[in-house]
């Protein structure tokens, strides 16, 4: 059995029902054998990036940051994140397009690698507040492999993100009670 590791995924969605989109992703990364959710974000609001910079012509994401452990080597992590973007409706049509779900791998465990398939840690995590901030909601003294605080780095960032008033962590049903367990580690 593959040893344990910590992993961080970014969630997103700008098209639908945001929040119950990053809800449902949560409890379907929770199911996968081998991943238990150790802590999510609340969610936060940001402008849309796209390949010219950031553009508020398009609809906002609401994001969020999920940690968890698993027993899973990276791509098959990553195969069975983009099976629930697929199954949340997810279509690839442009780089950066808007999307019913986006699930990012940002690290895995101290795991530095670039494949063609996968780059670890992601490659533009570090220039981005709505991966960094949720990140710090869940892991207050969380770096990236190589010793980089994510403190540190978002302090440096100058992309709003905003609040989402009275939301709760993403892993937590709407009716306040814990939603996800965790899948068999």
């Amino acid at each position: 059995m593959s040893p344990t590791v910590r992993a961080v995924i970014a969630l997103g969605s700008n098209l639908g029902d945001r929040d119950a989109t990053l809800r449902g992703a949560v409890a379907d990364i929770a199911a996968i054998e081998g991943v238990v959710v150790v802590g999510a974000s609340v969610p936060i609001e940001s402008v849309a990036v796209t390949l010219a910079g950031l553009d508020d012509s398009k609809p906002n994401y609401l994001n969020g940051v999920v940690v968890v452990d698993t027993t899973l080597e990276p791509e098959p992590l990553l195969r069975e994140l983009n099976r629930i973007e697929s199954e949340h409706g997810r279509v690839r049509l442009e780089r950066w397009g808007d999307r019913t779900l986006d699930l990012d791998l940002i690290v895995h465990g101290d795991d530095v690698r670039d494949t063609g398939v996968l780059t670890l840690p992601h490659p533009r995590a570090a220039e981005r507040s709505f991966v960094l901030e949720p990140w710090l909601q869940v892991e207050p003294d969380a770096s990236l492999p190589g010793g980089e605080r994510v403190a540190d780095l978002l302090g440096a960032l100058g992309d709003p993100v905003a609040h989402v008033p009275g939301a709760e962590p993403l892993d937590v049903a709407p009716a306040g009670r814990r939603a996800t367990t965790g899948g068999a580690a």
